[in-house]
This record gives structure tokens, C-alpha cells and sequence, in this order.
């Protein structure tokens, strides 16, 4: 969450992803820095005991949504 808020302040386009589980805490990651509002992906939890395989599918399923995010979120960090 940091590292994506960070980016953003440079002025480099980032998206930020958390599980489900980390949900509350990036919001409050980023209301502590400052910007309350920021958006971010969620995902399911757990992603350490995935394969490879698992990983990168759950990754697929994600693509869509960060271009998507890319094109209409202007976090304002």
C-alpha cells in the first residue's frame, strides 16, 4: 500500500493490491499518509501457500480489473 501511495506522490501511476484479510488496514495505511480516499484491489487471502500456477491464475484474474483501475482511478496521493 505504501509503495503504491509513494509512487503515486512521484507521479508514477501504481495500483495497489491487499487480500481480503488486509482490507481495514490499507485504508488505514493511507488515511495515516495522508490520503484517506485512496483506491485499491482486493483479493482473496491466502496467496502464500499457492503454487505457481495458482498464482499466476489468480493473477489473470486480476488483469482486467487493474486496467480498468489504471483508466479511472485517480488516487490524488
Amino acid at each position: 500500500m505504501l509503495d503504491g501511495i509513494k509512487l503515486e506522490r512521484a507521479g508514477i501511476p501504481a495500483v495497489s493490491i491487499v487480500t481480503h484479510l488486509f482490507v481495514e488496514t490499507g485504508a488505514e495505511m493511507a488515511a495515516s499518509h495522508g490520503v484517506p480516499d485512496y483506491q485499491f484491489l482486493v483479493m482473496p487471502h491466502p496467496i502464500a501457500n499457492l503454487s505457481e500456477a495458482e498464482l499466476d491464475a489468480a493473477a489473470d484474474k486480476l488483469v482486467g480489473q487493474v486496467v480498468e483501475f489504471m483508466k479511472t482511478t485517480g488516487n490524488g496521493a
